[in-house]
């Protein structure tokens, strides 16, 4: 990996994302001897409602990156397959160019009903991306709505895409997500609907003007672009630079990767206690005797929680 073998890289990502345990005993060595990511690298979210265009725009703006001299890797989470949990692979199929590019890694990973569209995994996907010398790593989400802000949790830089056009696309956006952007791309911006990306542009900046700001050192901006004339594509990758280089000098950055690894580290606790309580053969037999009695509204499901809990804490007192 530290070489660059895309194919190692690969596999040490299927580990990280396997629910075996021995899988995950693995990448986790294989993270510990990596070591902590470098802060030199930029991590980018990009979100946006179905048809927006997100996978044709990160083909354009990648390209951009690799021309630029940079290592890019596309964290594309897929939506899963309700047969076999795995991977649609659509997006690769959209990134043709990007996907052949040597220094360009893309992997699709299934999203496996995770909220905010976002792998479980996927944070570990990152280190090992970076470790494997990749300096800009972009996830890209299923979709938008309220819990996609997952996807804001892992990332440095939160990029909502949009769609010109229509009088109410400021209703299509939860506030929740427009509050964690730190950049608005109006998408399609060529030919007729040049127009329109501009006045929707001028609302998105009206409405942003109406939220708090994230950061003391920096305020949300919005720009347009056309993925498929490649206009605007080299100001939004401008505006990201930018934006790294102030949260950088005022210390926000390096404070907002700490806090971020904070939450992981919980996030990572409550999945693993789930994980523990599911394969727990004493818990899953009172489960099975409490899901019936609660969907069937004799317990509440806070009470039957409670009940799991204290059987599983009691069982592990010696």
């Amino acid at each position: 990996m530290r070489a660059g073998d895309r194919r190692d890289l690969a596999r040490a990502i299927t580990l990280a994302e396997s629910s075996r345990p021995d899988h995950r005993a693995t990448a986790e060595q294989v993270l510990a001897l990596l070591g902590p990511s470098s802060t030199d690298t930029l991590r980018i979210g990009i979100s946006g409602p179905p048809g927006v265009g997100k996978s044709t725009f990160i083909e354009a703006f990648g390209r951009g990156v690799v021309d630029a001299g940079h290592r890019l890797a596309v964290l594309a989470v897929d939506p899963s397959s309700s047969v076999t949990g795995g991977s649609i692979l659509g997006d690769k199929t959209r990134m043709p160019e990007l996907s052949r590019h040597d220094n360009a890694f893309i992997r699709p990973s299934p999203g496996g009903g995770e909220l905010g569209g976002v792998a479980r995994r996927t944070r570990d996907a990152i280190a090992l991306c970076e470790a494997a010398g990749y300096d800009v790593v972009v996830v890209e989400t299923i979709g938008v709505g309220q819990s996609e802000v997952a996807v804001a949790a892992m990332v440095d830089a939160f990029v909502v895409l949009v769609s010109p056009g229509g009088g109410d696309e400021l209703q299509g956006i939860k506030r929740g997500i427009m509050e964690l952007a730190d950049l608005v791309v109006v998408t399609k911006a060529d030919g007729d609907l040049a127009p329109a990306a501009g006045r929707s542009a001028a609302d998105y900046r009206n409405a942003l003007g109406l939220l708090r700001p994230r950061w003391a050192s920096w305020r949300a901006e919005v720009l347009t672009c056309s993925a498929a004339t490649a206009t605007g594509v080299t100001e939004v990758w401008d505006a990201l630079q930018r934006f790294a280089t102030d949260l950088r000098a005022s210390g926000e950055f390096t404070g907002h990767r700490s806090a971020q690894a904070v939450d992981a580290m919980w996030n990572e606790l409550r999945g693993a206690l789930v994980d523990r309580l599911a394969t727990d053969k004493v818990v899953r037999q009172q489960l099975d005797e409490l899901e019936p009695q609660v969907a069937a509204g004799t317990v509440p499901p806070s009470a039957a929680a409670r009940r799991v809990l204290d059987t599983w804490m009691t069982a592990q007192r010696p």
